[in-house]
Protein backbone atom coordinates (compact mmCIF):
# COMPACT_ATOMS: atom_id res chain seq x y z
CA UNK A 1 0.00 0.00 0.00
CA UNK A 2 1.53 3.87 -1.12
CA UNK A 3 1.78 6.27 1.45
CA UNK A 4 -0.83 8.95 1.63
CA UNK A 5 -0.32 12.40 0.25
CA UNK A 6 0.00 13.43 4.04
CA UNK A 7 2.46 11.24 4.93
CA UNK A 8 4.66 11.54 2.14
CA UNK A 9 4.91 15.27 2.89
CA UNK A 10 5.42 14.26 6.74
CA UNK A 11 8.48 12.70 5.36
CA UNK A 12 9.52 15.41 3.17
CA UNK A 13 9.47 17.99 6.49
CA UNK A 14 11.38 15.56 8.54
CA UNK A 15 14.14 15.06 5.47
CA UNK A 16 13.87 19.42 6.00
CA UNK A 17 14.11 19.98 9.37
CA UNK A 18 16.64 16.93 9.83
CA UNK A 19 19.24 18.08 7.39
CA UNK A 20 18.77 14.00 5.81
CA UNK A 21 17.82 14.89 2.25
CA UNK A 22 20.27 12.63 0.96
CA UNK A 23 18.28 9.59 2.43
CA UNK A 24 14.85 11.06 1.64
CA UNK A 25 13.08 8.76 -1.25
CA UNK A 26 9.42 10.71 -1.69
CA UNK A 27 10.42 11.35 -4.94
CA UNK A 28 8.69 9.80 -8.34
CA UNK A 29 11.17 8.24 -10.47
CA UNK A 30 9.98 11.61 -13.18
CA UNK A 31 9.65 13.77 -10.37
CA UNK A 32 9.90 17.67 -11.47
CA UNK A 33 11.28 20.72 -8.98
CA UNK A 34 9.68 23.66 -10.25
CA UNK A 35 11.93 26.41 -8.19
CA UNK A 36 11.48 30.25 -8.21
CA UNK A 37 14.31 31.90 -5.90
CA UNK A 38 15.00 35.28 -5.83
CA UNK A 39 15.62 36.69 -9.21
CA UNK A 40 15.51 33.40 -11.02
CA UNK A 41 14.10 30.16 -11.64
CA UNK A 42 14.53 26.88 -12.79
CA UNK A 43 13.49 23.34 -13.06
CA UNK A 44 15.03 19.80 -12.56
CA UNK A 45 13.98 16.72 -13.04
CA UNK A 46 14.21 13.14 -10.86
CA UNK A 47 15.04 12.18 -7.64
CA UNK A 48 18.77 12.73 -8.03
CA UNK A 49 18.37 15.92 -9.09
CA UNK A 50 16.38 17.35 -6.81
CA UNK A 51 18.37 15.94 -3.67
CA UNK A 52 21.03 17.19 -5.47
CA UNK A 53 19.67 20.70 -5.42
CA UNK A 54 17.42 20.20 -1.62
CA UNK A 55 21.42 19.32 -0.21
CA UNK A 56 21.81 22.45 -0.12
CA UNK A 57 18.99 24.22 0.38
CA UNK A 58 18.48 22.04 3.94
CA UNK A 59 22.09 21.44 4.69
CA UNK A 60 21.51 22.34 8.05
CA UNK A 61 18.91 20.92 10.94
CA UNK A 62 16.21 23.56 11.50
CA UNK A 63 12.66 23.94 12.83
CA UNK A 64 9.25 25.10 10.86
CA UNK A 65 7.66 28.23 12.33
CA UNK A 66 4.56 29.78 10.78
CA UNK A 67 3.98 25.87 9.08
CA UNK A 68 0.49 25.88 7.06
CA UNK A 69 -0.39 22.57 5.57
CA UNK A 70 -3.30 22.56 3.14
CA UNK A 71 -4.51 19.26 1.23
CA UNK A 72 -5.98 19.68 -1.92
CA UNK A 73 -6.99 17.16 -4.44
CA UNK A 74 -3.79 14.89 -5.45
CA UNK A 75 -1.62 16.47 -2.92
CA UNK A 76 -0.97 19.63 -0.74
CA UNK A 77 0.02 22.98 -0.50
CA UNK A 78 2.94 23.73 2.46
CA UNK A 79 3.65 26.84 3.60
CA UNK A 80 6.90 27.56 6.48
CA UNK A 81 9.27 29.64 7.92
CA UNK A 82 12.18 27.17 8.56
CA UNK A 83 14.85 28.64 11.24
CA UNK A 84 18.27 26.95 11.21
CA UNK A 85 21.59 28.13 11.60
CA UNK A 86 24.19 28.19 8.99
CA UNK A 87 28.03 28.63 10.20
CA UNK A 88 27.21 29.50 13.40
CA UNK A 89 25.09 32.64 12.20
CA UNK A 90 21.04 32.01 12.30
CA UNK A 91 19.02 32.06 9.20
CA UNK A 92 15.59 31.67 7.92
CA UNK A 93 13.41 30.81 4.74
CA UNK A 94 10.00 31.43 3.85
CA UNK A 95 9.03 28.45 1.13
CA UNK A 96 5.27 27.88 0.05
CA UNK A 97 5.50 24.15 -1.76
CA UNK A 98 2.81 23.07 -3.95
CA UNK A 99 3.37 19.28 -3.97
CA UNK A 100 1.41 17.00 -6.53
CA UNK A 101 1.56 13.21 -5.04
CA UNK A 102 0.49 10.25 -6.61
CA UNK A 103 0.87 6.57 -5.95
CA UNK A 104 2.63 7.89 -3.14
CA UNK A 105 5.36 9.60 -4.24
CA UNK A 106 5.92 13.47 -5.19
CA UNK A 107 5.58 13.64 -8.76
CA UNK A 108 5.70 17.77 -9.22
CA UNK A 109 7.00 20.20 -6.54
CA UNK A 110 6.49 23.93 -7.28
CA UNK A 111 8.20 25.70 -4.70
CA UNK A 112 9.11 29.60 -3.84
CA UNK A 113 11.42 30.63 -2.10
CA UNK A 114 12.32 34.74 -0.45
CA UNK A 115 15.70 33.84 -0.03
CA UNK A 116 18.07 32.33 3.22
CA UNK A 117 18.05 35.96 5.24
CA UNK A 118 21.05 35.81 8.04
CA UNK A 119 19.97 37.07 11.40
CA UNK A 120 21.17 40.81 10.25
CA UNK A 121 19.01 41.13 7.37
CA UNK A 122 16.54 39.71 9.85
CA UNK A 123 17.24 42.61 12.22
CA UNK A 124 16.74 45.10 9.19
CA UNK A 125 13.39 43.97 8.48
CA UNK A 126 12.32 43.75 11.75
CA UNK A 127 13.24 47.56 12.17
CA UNK A 128 11.13 47.85 9.07
CA UNK A 129 8.15 46.32 10.16
CA UNK A 130 8.32 48.33 13.64
CA UNK A 131 8.59 51.63 11.42
CA UNK A 132 5.90 50.80 9.20
CA UNK A 133 3.02 49.39 12.35
CA UNK A 134 4.08 53.08 13.53
CA UNK A 135 3.21 55.03 11.32
CA UNK A 136 -0.29 52.57 10.99
CA UNK A 137 -0.52 53.11 14.73
CA UNK A 138 0.10 57.03 14.35
CA UNK A 139 -2.64 57.21 11.82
Amino acid sequence: MSATPSQVVDQFLGAVTGASIPECSVWAQDAVLDATVPNWRFRVVGPDAIRAEYRGWFADPGELDELERHPVPGGEVVRYLLRCTEDGVPHVAHHVHVLEIGDGLVRRDTVVCGGRWPQSLQDEMAEAQAAADAAVDAS
